[in-house]
């Protein structure tokens, strides 16, 4: 029997449809701070303006608040009162009015690093989506857009530096403290306000528009990490330059910053003017970063810029449109990323990505349309859903129309929405009418969750072969039935024997539940290369020919669907093999050998495709995920190929490694290449590969070197692991963003004890529960690990639950971001199922549990 009093309250579910328009809005806004690490005073004005035909009360949100004064007009108001934590004042007949609203928080307790909280002696915000609230009492919505004017006061020792969103307009002395005071002339939502106090240095740099005005840039950091800002900096002009010339979108403000902090929920965020981010994406040398760290800082600090157009000039109307902002977002930094780099390469890691979160999200318990009708905390909704696919819903708009006529429909969606709160309606009916379609099909993909099917099979009548599609849209929680999507199929096909014929790449747009496209004439059953690009966020399910794959893999002209053979074939060689037939690997071998061939022409390109695909991707592909049988089959491929070609991985390790500081896109291939050769060699067991690798590690001049060196030595169980493991903490021990890596390598690690030894680690002195990063170094790494993690005797799943149970009271939108691999048990046999299940029934027994964690575990129970 449970104690009801356990049982942890349901969270009230908010619909779309129940959307209403602000009865009050708020043009004008000044907020004054005195600050203090323990204490904040905040007084906040509000100059309110109703917005409804009859009288109504003010509603003001606020989350742990408490008013210590309300004045309306100057004058102490009394007709005021408290509806749980939010403060409802009655202003009578007014039609308009000014409110001042005192509280004081006490930042150094905010653990949940959401509203105003200490980090490090620094005080910085976090108010996406709804921490506004716990700064002072707010309407706290996105449709509700002011000016703000921000005084900050405070102990010049203390915070030294004192900035906010806009322009600093003034500044003083007063005794020991000093103050600032900033205007943002433009209007934004509650959500994009920022303030960060504290002791920092500055890089600064500046910007020149394409209409002649010079913009200051500064990064702020910690002392003694401004060295490491110069590639933030560099990607953030590239980020400016290439808005003006790909979208026409220039910088509306002659100011722009970028603060740095360690504790940070979330990767970054594009508040107006002063994008505050994790540290991780703007700290980067080639002492403590790897290449994938500089890309990510360039990525990162791309899609926060960019946001300044896609997010902050219009904005959401509500949060079920969060993908208006998010999707289009990253589409726009996918595509930046790719011009700065290579294109394929970039396409293939963002497939690789939208694969691994999002697919699985779609075909789980919390699968929802990229604008959701109704949620019960917003926190959970940043997910790969919203960014990614929604980023691919963009994409397939603009490959259905062209790059010209997309730029007509956003420029039409910018001149038409700028200063507003809008819908993804919005920008769906921009594109119709900039770039003349009919969406009105396409906006299923707005409304249906689900990743849908393609079955394809191939015709052939006298000579001449078509191809028949079928759609599938499988049902997922609250859509058992779906409709067909409207999608863009990029297609080619090619004779295998050297005869010429060939139908060139060819778009086609497929609305219906069946379909026919014309081929063409062929001797023979052409090989056919589909998808191409990956022009929509599909399952192909496609029975090929004898050698069709390994063909296409070697002589493709797409490099995405060469990369896609490849894998495809790795994949059927290891279903099989899992599946208890036997798998080709001879074939998977010639293949790889043949890629290899092209390594000294691009290396970025062919170490991305001779990569075995995933543990988890693997296991997606099966009815019942044997996580033990997929571990075993993966390493014997891996263990075959790297044998077969071992003078060829070889070869590439005794070439000269591109010099750490060389970014371009050769060298950096060339590194990631050498890390793959790596760990194919180590995977044969050849006696010197533990030397091999610690040779590499102990010599790197980088960080990409020695992680890869690192990582592979963290899967074995030499002497040498040890030693590296030992010398990589010593060396780095003192530099939070690299220990993470620390960390990460031994929870990823292939060996048997990892569930251990991660335990063992959360007890390290250098472990912590405050800081997401950590966290998520060593128990999101854990979750990443598919066979430690579904360890047959559940000491994974109870880590993770643990884990959520300590620290749902301190950092709940961490806390529930745990939870999703635990609501994947129906993939899995009865044994492993019931520990999943039973673990998420512990979570939901606990007393008080935040409305983050009961929605999703509550919501990954019912599977």
């Amino acid at each position: 029997m449970t104690d009801a009093s356990s049982t942890p309250a349901i969270p009230v579910t908010i619909y779309r449809s129940d959307y209403r328009a602000p009865e009050w809005q708020i043009p004008d806004i000044a907020l004054d701070f005195a600050l203090g690490i323990d204490a904040t005073k905040v007084r906040a004005t509000l100059s309110v303006v109703r917005d409804a035909d009859a009288p109504v009360p003010l509603l003001l949100r606020g989350d742990g608040l408490t008013a210590a004064a309300v004045r309306v007009d100057g004058e102490v108001w009394n007709d005021w009162r408290m509806d749980g934590g939010d403060l409802v004042v009655d202003l009578g007949e007014r039609t308009a009015a000014t409110v001042e609203v005192d509280t004081v928080i006490d930042p150094a307790s905010n653990t949940q690093l959401s509203g105003l909280y200490a980090s490090g002696g620094l005080l910085c915000t976090q108010c996406e989506a709804e921490g506004f609230r716990r700064i002072t009492f707010h309407p706290d919505r996105p449709d509700v857009l002011s000016r703000y004017k921000v005084r900050m006061q405070g102990d010049k020792a203390a915070f030294p530096i004192l900035l906010s969103n806009g322009n600093c307009i003034d500044q003083g002395e007063a005794g020991s403290d000093h103050w600032a005071l900033w205007e943002d002339p433009w209007p934004k939502p509650s959500y994009l306000f920022a303030l960060v106090a504290g002791d920092l240095v500055v890089n600064k740099d500046s910007f020149t528009t394409m209409s002649g005005r010079k913009v200051e840039l500064g990064i702020w950091v910690r002392g003694g990490d401004q060295d490491r800002t110069g590639h933030a900096m560099q990607a953030l002009k590239d980020s400016m330059k290439w808005d003006e010339e790909v979208y026409g979108r220039e910088y509306d403000l002659d100011l722009f910053n970028i603060v740095a902090v360690s504790d940070f929920n979330m990767g970054a965020m594009e508040n107006k003017g002063l994008n505050i981010f994790n540290t991780r994406y703007i700290l980067a040398d080639p002492d403590t970063a790897t290449d994938v760290d500089y890309d990510g800082v360039e990525g990162v600090v791309a899609h926060e810029y960019f946001h300044n157009w896609s997010g902050n000039r219009v904005t959401c109307r509500d949060w079920f449109q969060l993908s208006l902002k998010e999707g289009f977002t990253v589409f726009r930094d996918q595509n930046f990323s790719a011009d700065m780099g290579s294109p394929p390469v970039k396409r293939i890691e963002d497939v690789r990505l939208l694969r691994a979160a999002q697919f699985p999200e779609d075909a789980g318990p919390l699968a929802h349309p990229i604008r959701p009708d109704s949620f019960q905390e917003i926190s959970n909704f940043y997910t790969a859903t919203i960014y990614n696919k929604g980023a691919e819903i963009i994409r397939m708009m603009a490959t259905m129309v062209g790059p010209e006529r997309f730029r007509k429909g956003t420029d039409l969606y910018f001149d038409r929405h700028d200063g507003e709160a809008a819908t993804c309606e919005d920008f769906v009916r921009a594109i119709e009418d900039g770039a003349d379609i009919d969406l009105a099909q396409f906006r299923r993909w707005y409304e249906q969750a689900g990743t849908p099917r393609l079955k394809l099979s191939l015709v052939e009548e006298a000579g001449d072969w078509s191809l028949d599609i079928v759609q599938m849209v499988p049902p997922t929680p609250g859509q058992p039935e779906k409709q067909p999507m409207m999608l863009p199929l990029r297609l080619a096909a090619f004779a295998m024997d050297g005869s010429g014929d060939a139908l060139a790449d060819t778009l086609v747009t497929v609305t219906g539940a069946t379909q026919r496209v014309t081929l063409g004439q062929f001797a023979a059953r052409p090989a056919l290369s589909v998808n191409r690009t990956f022009s929509a966020p599909i399952i192909v399910d496609f029975e090929r020919g004898p050698g069709e794959l390994a063909w296409l893999a070697a002589h493709d002209d797409d490099p995405f669907a060469r990369y896609e053979a490849l894998q495809q074939l790795m994949l059927d060689t290891l279903v099989a093999a899992v599946s208890g037939e036997a798998g080709d690997r001879r074939a998977v071998i010639d293949a790889v050998g043949q890629t290899l061939a092209g390594a000294a022409s691009d290396p970025a390109f062919v170490a991305e495709a001779v990569l075995l695909p995933s543990e988890a991707f693997i296991g997606d592909q099966m009815l019942t995920v044997d996580p033990d049988a997929i571990r075993r089959e993966r390493l014997a491929l891996q263990a075959a190929i790297g044998t077969a070609l071992e003078s060829e991985w070889r070869s590439i390790l005794a070439g000269k490694a591109p010099p750490a500081t060389d970014l371009s896109r050769k060298a950096k291939g060339g590194r990631r290449l050498r890390g793959v050769a790596l760990a194919y060699l180590a995977a044969t067991g050849a006696d010197d590969a533990p030397a091999l690798a610690f040779d590499i590690f102990s010599n790197a001049d980088g960080m990409t070197e020695r992680q890869a060196a690192l990582a592979t030595l963290a899967h074995g169980d030499s002497d040498e692991r040890a030693h590296a493991l030992d010398i990589f903490y010593q060396r780095y021990r003192d530099n939070p963003l690299v220990l993470d890596k620390w960390f990460q390598v031994q929870a990823w690690s292939l060996r048997s004890d990892t569930v251990d030894a991660v335990k063992g680690l959360a007890q390290h002195p250098d472990f912590t529960l405050a800081n997401p990063n950590r966290v998520r170094s060593l128990y999101g790494a854990l979750t990443g690990n598919q066979a430690a993690f579904h360890r047959a005797d559940g000491a994974g799943y109870r880590l993770i639950a643990d884990l959520v149970i300590a620290l749902d009271p301190k950092n709940p939108q961490t806390a529930a971001k745990m939870i999703p691999p635990l609501g994947r048990w129906k993939r899995f046999g009865d044994a492993r199922l019931a520990l999943m299940r039973a673990e998420l029934e512990r979570i939901l027994a606990q007393p008080g549990l935040s409305r983050d964690v009961t929605e999703q575990a509550s919501k990954s129970l019912l599977g």
